[in-house]
């Protein structure tokens, strides 16, 4: 790891407050444009940023700083820090451990079937394998593809259920949502269609036929039976 000086500007402002550095040895040393030294010096610049003290951090030795200040033209060296922190590794396929990787096909498969949405290269960075192994499960061209049998990779501990979670969602953009089995409920625009019509209302001003009325008067005094004559 190349070993590099912790919050470069606020060790300026200390560096400028506490010692008798020149602008360029400060700027040297935090990796900043002598301009901008002199900015924090006269207040322009690094407003509100508090001072970090290199010497307490382990970054700088006070004999350093003691050798720069009497010597403008010395360059100051940063300490080698008493903990190395590792490279961090890129990212990569993930890796499977030795005892799980025979089931690798059998969540290949799994995959493959349940969820035929995902890519190869989403089913790669789930179990950890190439893209030609996926190639060859899904054309049942494996070496082993007679006896392979589907097992939840989550299950098998290759994966989390939230690492497969986002692939399908991710799998799953920009897809029509697929046609639902079985009887379903109809949608509201199509039952309010279904519905009776509502019986139209009364219009009690409308006009009543003079006519229509005396001849249905006429025909009940017709049904009526006449009393015998005693």
């Amino acid at each position: 790891m190349a070993n590099a000086l912790l919050m470069p500007k606020a060790t300026a402002v200390w560096l400028v407050d506490n010692t008798g550095l020149t602008f360029e040895q400060i700027a040297q040393f935090c990796t900043l444009h002598p301009l901008e030294v002199s900015a924090i010096a006269d207040g322009e610049s690094a407003q509100g940023i508090k001072g970090m003290d290199p010497v307490m951090t382990g970054q700088l030795t006070r004999d350093e700083i003691a050798r720069g200040e009497k010597d403008a033209t010395h360059r100051l060296k940063l300490s080698e820090p008493k903990v190395r922190v590792p490279d961090q590794k890129r990212k990569g396929p993930r890796y499977t451990p030795l005892s799980k990787r025979q089931d690798r096909p059998n969540a290949i498969l799994w995959l493959v079937r349940n969820h035929p949405e995902l890519k190869d290269a989403q089913v790669s960075r789930l179990v950890g394998t190439t893209k030609a192994t996926i190639e060859q499960i899904r054309d049942r061209k494996h070496w082993n593809a007679a006896n392979l049998v589907p097992m939840d990779p989550v299950m098998l501990g290759l994966c989390t259920q939230i690492d497969l979670d986002i692939e399908v969602q991710r799998a799953s953009r920009g897809r029509d949502n697929a046609a639902p089995a079985g009887d379903t409920l109809l949608p509201a625009s199509l039952t309010e269609r279904l519905t009776p019509a509502a019986p139209k209302p009364r219009d009690d001003d409308a006009e009543l036929d003079a006519s229509a009325v005396f001849a249905k008067l006429s025909s009940l005094k017709s049904k009526d039976p006449e009393p015998d004559d005693e």
